[in-house]
């Protein structure tokens, strides 16, 4: 921390904001979701605001409820954050329209972050479904 005339400057790294978000989600601390997230967040290029993904969160975690979210790599730049996110996971019933049904599986999400005064603004995801099918084929088989 620096000092300016009486104002004091704090800089924030952008990852020690992601890792609190992702620390958030995993605590499902859905109070404090609204220090990472902007209200006019957007995801996959829909408006869903604070309350909207708030909600999509509570229902991943209904649908999975061992859902974790592992961060095996990050990437940052001043206004952005690029995550390839791990689960090891067992969603009851459907996932991604895949009869899962209380299996465990494992899976990847590479995510991007847009961020404005440190908040998340625009969220890019994509889930690796082909790894999902795979392991319910085999573990049809087996």
């Amino acid at each position: 921390m620096r000092k300016t005339g009486q104002i004091a400057v704090i800089k924030t790294d952008l990852s020690d904001v992601y890792l609190g978000y992702i620390s958030c989600l995993n605590k499902q601390d859905w109070d404090r979701l609204g220090r990472f997230v902007d209200d006019d967040v957007h995801h996959n290029g829909r408006r869903l605001g604070l309350s909207g993904y708030r909600e999509m969160l509570e229902r991943d975690f209904r649908d999975i409820p061992d859902l974790q979210f592992n961060v095996q790599m990050m990437m940052a730049e001043p206004s952005r954050i690029a995550s390839r996110l791990l689960f090891n996971c067992t969603p009851r019933g459907e996932f991604m329209g895949l009869p899962i049904n209380g299996r465990k599986v494992s899976f990847s999400e590479n995510v991007f972050y847009e961020f404005r005064e440190n908040k998340i603004v625009r969220v890019w995801s994509a889930v690796d479904k082909a790894a999902i099918e795979a392991q319910l084929r085999v573990l049809s088989t087996a």
